[in-house]
């Protein structure tokens, strides 16, 4: 991609990818390169020709794909060697998967580290036998340079063709070996012990000033947040109900990475939601890509947060976030797109990471007029810009500022004289003047595809925020339940087979080929869950039950316990494989763990909470070693150690005695419950099919009730909010 051509626009686009769904294999449309989507045409291009496979894998909003594309994919030299000596093959790892999982794990397993734009070559049979990351297009800082790299691989594929062939076919058989391994028997049960040295490691690792755990780069990684949000939400049952000693620790960690996270430069003061990552320890440079799970997971953190802490600047962030999405990031049928890009368009005819987002002094001046002192003081703006120099190495944000709060605009009003709601009332004046002039300019690339399971997080984050926040906002509680419904919706009407009750991976302008990845399933349940304890709405319910039992029947490894991360039946994947580590988003064994748990405690049965306790003790060994990789699999023990509360509230939802009784329930972090709903009507009738003892369940003298429960057995119906906050302490 040249440096003027905006991301997802093909140049000539003469090959086989211009007629693909996926934006990031658009984008390489109209390379010299000849590339080919993953399927069977490249494969037995490969086996007729004898030529090795080149796998390149990456995404539409990565910006080091868009550099290897323009430094080495535009050039007709590297095309030649590549059309000459290889098959070149395409992936989008956001449409595949299964495929970018089992080749990152090669890559990790033999260079110790990942990433992408992620290059791989196989064998004509796909077994890998070398593979890297970004490569230059000459060399420089270590790394060997593009060209000369194909040149040694081909060399190397005429010389020594049997012993890569057999080193690619040994590597698949360890991998396969290893995914189908049942835990030893004497591996400890991950327990209490297991989530205490989590919670070690995170003494170790975190950053007592910056807040986040280790140094630069530093991931927002809210899977990790939601495992210490679980033990604040533990009380000392011997001193009145107050934080545990650990949950204070815990509390500390959580309050102080989502305030830093808050003020830096990874969240957009202007237009809400945040980037990827930041490339510094401050959170102040972030890398600009902003991902749909991201926003979800992040608005869930801050929701959580609001409870734990009361601070009411959490929820604000949490609702601005979800406003960037519903605004930027919604599709006209309802479901949420993926990605926007990292880099854009620059006004001479460049482009350039962070180009929408970052202000010179004079453009901040140019907009704001005589409220610019104001702005780059609490925003930390300088003629010369206000990257670091160690977070910009090379200078490409020389002269330009990213804005972060560099000081609590109390103190920021105090030092220019103006009394704090003036000032309050001036800044949001300014950044309304930034957000439209910045509006003005070209705009990221929108990655629209539509995922399942991205959608299934935005769906459980705006369950959760109307659960959270509906109780005293009922216009934004409205709002928010539309969105998730209408999320649900487009999934169950552009994903879903309701004949199989199976899903498919994503959608841009039609349903896409690929299946449904465990991934889809859990976290679409997870969704549906939420939304049906945020709505009462049963048919969210029901639908997650059935999903639940077909990812039991597609996904579940009978020998070993726990989801493989495919289905069965690919001919072209070699090893099904299974996600043990809770990154950028968790894994789907860790979802559905929980999930379980929760359908479990909602339906009965006992069944459900077994195959949980088979899913947990599948990565026995993960959890044994490094229990912080898997910390949202830890929050499901915490589930399955319990007690595990059933509250029943029976009412209208959305009347005024029944939020207050909401109100109560969700005005601080509760440790494990589940919320059940008697609607008098035939959702009710369909739940006491499975817990008969809510068939009785209802409103007391016509107003909306709430029963506290435990192992099916149930207090009194209280009506009073306060009484119910006391029930729940």
């Amino acid at each position: 991609m040249s440096a003027n051509t905006r991301p997802g626009t093909p140049k000539r686009g003469h090959n086989r990818l211009a007629s693909e769904q996926s934006p990031y294999l658009r984008q390489h449309a109209g390379n010299p390169v000849d590339w080919f989507p993953w399927g069977e045409e490249a494969f037995v291009r490969a086996r007729e020709s004898g030529r090795p496979i080149f796998l390149s894998i990456g995404y539409s909003t990565c910006h080091w794909c868009h550099v290897m594309a323009r430094e080495s994919f535009e050039d007709p030299a590297v095309a030649e060697s590549l059309n000459r000596d290889f098959v070149c093959v395409k992936v989008d790892r956001e449409e595949r998967p299964d495929v970018d999982r089992l080749y990152m794990a090669y890559v990790q397993t033999t260079t110790g580290h990942g990433g992408w734009p992620m290059s791989v070559w196989l064998t004509p049979d796909l077994a890998p036998f070398f593979g890297g990351t970004y490569f230059p297009p000459v060399d420089m800082q270590g790394r060997i340079g593009f060209p000369r790299l194909l040149s040694h691989i081909a060399e190397a594929w005429r010389t020594k063709r049997e012993e890569l062939v057999a080193e690619g076919n040994r590597i698949i058989e360890a991998f396969r070996t290893h995914a189908t391994a049942a835990q030893p028997e004497n591996a400890s049960t991950p327990a209490v012990d297991v989530g205490q040295r989590c919670l070690e490691w995170c003494f170790e690792a975190f950053d007592d000033q910056w807040g986040g755990f280790g140094g630069a780069p530093k991931f927002p990684r809210p899977s990790l947040l939601n495992f210490l949000f679980r033990i604040s939400a533990r009380r000392d049952a011997q001193a009145a109900g107050e934080l545990t000693p650990d949950g204070r620790e815990a509390l500390r960690f959580e309050e102080l990475t989502l305030q830093r996270m808050a003020e830096g430069g990874m969240r957009d003061h202007l237009g809400g939601g945040f980037h990827r990552y930041s490339v510094d320890a401050r959170w102040h440079v972030p890398h600009f890509e902003k991902m749909l799970y991201d926003q979800a997971q992040l608005v869930g953190a801050f929701l959580e947060g609001y409870q734990a802490t009361g601070r009411g600047v959490f929820g604000w962030i949490a609702r601005e976030t979800i406003d960037y999405v519903l605004r930027d990031m919604t599709s006209s049928g309802g479901g949420f797109f993926s990605a926007e890009d990292a880099d854009s368009d620059t006004p001479d005819g460049g482009h350039a990471e962070g180009a929408f987002y970052v202000w010179t002094q004079d453009e901040i001046r140019a907009v704001c007029g005589e409220h610019a002192p104001l702005v780059e003081r609490h925003y930390g703006v300088s003629a010369g810009g206000n990257a670091r120099p160690e977070s910009d190495p090379q200078g490409e944000f020389r002269g330009k500022n990213i804005l972060h709060q560099v000081a609590p605009l109390t103190q920021t009003a105090a030092a220019l004289g103006i009394a704090l709601g003036d000032a309050e009332t001036r800044l949001l004046g300014a950044n309304e003047k930034l957000f439209r002039a910045r509006g003005a300019r070209p705009r990221p690339h929108l990655d629209d595809k539509v995922l399942t399971a991205w959608n299934g997080l935005m769906i459980s984050a705006l369950a959760r925020a109307v659960q959270v926040l509906g109780p005293d906002d009922l216009d934004a509680a409205v709002r928010w339940e539309k969105a998730a419904s209408r999320a649900a919706e487009f999934v169950e009407r552009e994903l879903h087979d309701p004949a199989t009750s199976r899903l498919w991976r994503g959608f841009r302008e039609s349903r896409g080929a690929a299946p449904g990845f465990a991934e889809d399933y859990a976290f679409l349940i997870q969704g549906l869950l939420d939304l049906y304890e945020a709505t009462g709405a049963t048919r969210w319910l029901q639908w997650a039950d059935r999903l639940q039992e077909t990812m039991d029947a597609d996904f579940w490894d009978a020998n070993a316990g726990g989801y493989f991360s495919s289905p069965a039946g690919d001919p072209h994947l070699l090893v099904r494989l299974k996600e043990d580590y809770d990154g950028a988003e968790p894994a789907a064994n860790s979802v559905a763990a929980l999930n379980l748990l929760r359908l479990d405690a909602m339906l009965g049965g006992g069944t459900r909470a077994d195959r949980a306790r088979e899913t947990i003790e599948a990565f026995r060994a993960q959890l044994d070693r490094a229990p912080h990789g898997l910390p949202q699999m830890l929050v499901a023990v915490d589930f399955m150690i319990g007690p595990v509360r059933q509250i029943v509230i029976a009412g209208d939802p959305g009347s005024a005695d029944t939020r207050a009784l909401l109100r109560a329930v969700h005005g601080r972090l509760e440790a494990p419950r589940v919320i059940l709903w008697a609607d008098g009507a035939e959702g009710q009738v369909w739940l006491a099919g499975r817990q008969p003892w809510i068939a009785g369940v209802k409103p007391v003298g016509g107003r909306g009730s709430a029963s506290v429960c435990r192992d099916n057995t149930c207090g009194l119906p209280v009506t009073d909010p306060e009484e119910l906050a006391r029930q729940l302490a």
